[in-house]
């Protein structure tokens, strides 16, 4: 992986493959591995852009320079010399290509949103009690008491089931430095994302698990409903890990996301 210096941190990331220009955006707590079984069905028609989200993984931040993370997405494309690219999203990583994508609609050739966080949707009780479980665990036993209880979070019920997914799931969070957790995060003020999904022009396909918790079924819905002609995939008997647990059905989508993006240039 390489490295690109930002005020407050680092980003760490990997470029692989050449083509269509595609970033991948990870979720909560987790890093670029999460995206290993993408990379290969991407690489021989896209130039694959993955990287460590500012202050998880081995990318860092300090605790009191503001940043944004849709502007380091755009601060790395400018370091590669990428005008515009296909953006790609899971939970957390969903949101942040939203946001992305309101800053420079530009420079966003379609967008992929995987079991995407949106911000102005109620959570489900469950789904609010294994969140608040991670600040109980904190308090209680430290950071690694706090992981233990976000794997234990509704979103990787059904992943867990599958020995391989749970192994990779338990790495990922153990390197989870925790800066969101253990300190204030200087994260710039979010945009009204949920008021501006009509805005958004470029080719949208949200894609939500069968099996995700709920309050996520009601935001792809949202998402699919307000953006201007989404279209809404279902992958049927997996939960919120969607690329991870059923990496056939993403990996069969994002291609086809990117050869259409290819025919329109």
């Amino acid at each position: 992986m390489a490295r690109l210096k930002v005020l407050g941190g680092e980003l760490f990331y990997k470029v692989e493959g050449d083509g269509v220009p595609v970033v991948l955006v990870h979720g909560l707590a987790l890093d670029v591995r999460m995206w290993d079984e993408q990379v290969p069905a991407l690489a021989g028609i896209a130039k694959v852009v993955r990287y460590d989200v500012r202050g998880f993984g081995r990318s860092t931040r300090d605790n009191h320079t503001e940043y944004s993370h849709a502007g380091d997405l755009w601060r790395l494309l400018d370091h590669l010399e990428i005008d515009s690219a296909v953006l790609v999203g899971q939970s957390m990583g969903g949101l942040i290509v939203i946001e992305a994508a309101l800053a420079a609609p530009e420079r966003v050739t379609a967008l992929v949103l995987l079991d995407s966080v949106l911000d102005g949707v109620p959570w489900d009780p469950a789904s609010d009690r294994g969140m608040d479980a991670i600040g109980d665990g904190l308090r209680a036993g430290g950071l690694e008491a706090a992981k233990d209880a976000w794997l234990r979070h509704g979103f990787f019920v059904p992943a867990r089931r599958r020995p391989d997914i749970a192994r990779r799931l338990t790495e990922m969070v153990g390197d989870y430095p925790g800066a969101g957790w253990t300190g204030p995060d200087p994260h710039a003020p979010r945009p009204p994302s949920i008021d501006l999904l009509a805005t958004i022009a470029a080719p949208t396909t949200v894609v939500i698990g069968e099996l995700d918790v709920p309050c996520f079924h009601v935001m792809a819905g949202v998402l699919a409903d307000r953006i201007p002609g989404a279209r809404k995939v279902t992958v049927p008997q997996v939960g919120h890990m969607v690329n991870m647990e059923a990496p056939d059905a993403v990996n069969a989508l994002l291609p086809e996301v990117v050869l259409a993006v290819a025919a329109r240039a």
